[in-house]
């Protein structure tokens, strides 16, 4: 069944989106989307450093996009605003990336896959590593869960409650840099931020509770997946694009339906 790309393609969907889905909750409730769109320009710099030294994209991925999620986390509050560093590092990151991909002589990459995903060309071990990091990161945010939601609605009611907001941070910083490692196969760095906000922006109006929502973001993350998928093959379009278009169009119908209960 496994050698069939689409199969393949639909499998690595749905691991992006159960790996998104619990984390673009926490993503929308504490505003971090300019945060987490930051954290994914960074990973082509990490793609540049593994295919030059040469080590595994996602242990790269993974290091570079953890390296500015803690740098922006250390330097808040020292003179800087956070969307001012947000832009600075994000921006630097991607284009230094950018840079450092065109001096790797003897290889060759397509840079169009690592931007905008190439999720038709995935194969068995990047479904293991796909599916791995998302059971990492549903496993991370499902054993901080309570400590991370305490902390999002209050950082005095944390403290009254013994529990440390930076060190909840620091969880979801480490559960954003595995996200977009495992994501960047699928939807490419420049689409990754989508996959995480708007499936939990597309399941907050149809939710009452937060543990609702975080499932119902995995199933429309997921449909829209399938979906994009189908589209893309019937229509010939690019397929991580198309599946946060479906994404999108489910964002519009759940606002649409908010407003017609308001």
């Amino acid at each position: 069944m496994l050698d069939d790309f689409m199969t393949r393609a639909t499998l690595a969907g749905v691991g992006v989106a159960c790996a998104a889905a619990p984390l673009g909750s926490f993503v929308v409730w504490r505003r971090m989307a300019y945060f987490g769109d930051a954290t994914a320009h960074a990973a082509i710099l990490g793609v540049a450093l593994s295919l030059s030294l040469q080590v595994s994209i996602f242990a790269g991925a993974v290091a570079v996009a953890l390296a500015m999620a803690l740098t922006v986390t250390l330097l808040t509050g020292r003179g800087y605003a956070m969307d001012t560093l947000l832009g600075v590092l994000a921006h630097s990151a991607l284009a230094f990336g950018l840079v450092a991909v065109s001096f790797l002589s003897g290889i060759r990459i397509d840079l169009m896959a690592y931007l905008f995903g190439d999720i038709l060309a995935v194969s068995r071990g990047d479904l293991a590593v796909i599916w791995g990091g998302a059971a990492l990161v549903v496993a991370l945010i499902g054993w901080r869960w309570s400590a991370l939601l305490t902390s999002t609605l209050s950082e005095e009611l944390a403290y009254a409650s013994d529990i440390d907001p930076r060190r909840e941070q620091l969880v979801l910083t480490l559960a954003l840099a595995i996200t977009v490692a495992v994501a960047i196969k699928v939807v490419g760095v420049l689409l990754i931020a989508a996959m995480l906000i708007i499936p939990a922006a597309a399941a907050r109006p149809l939710t009452r509770t937060p543990e609702e929502m975080a499932v119902t973001a995995a199933l429309i993350g997921g449909a829209s997946a399938v979906a994009g998928l189908r589209a893309a093959y019937v229509l010939d379009t690019p397929a991580g694009p198309s599946i946060v278009c479906v994404a999108a169009m489910v964002f519009l119908m759940t606002s649409v339906l908010k407003g017609l209960r308001a």
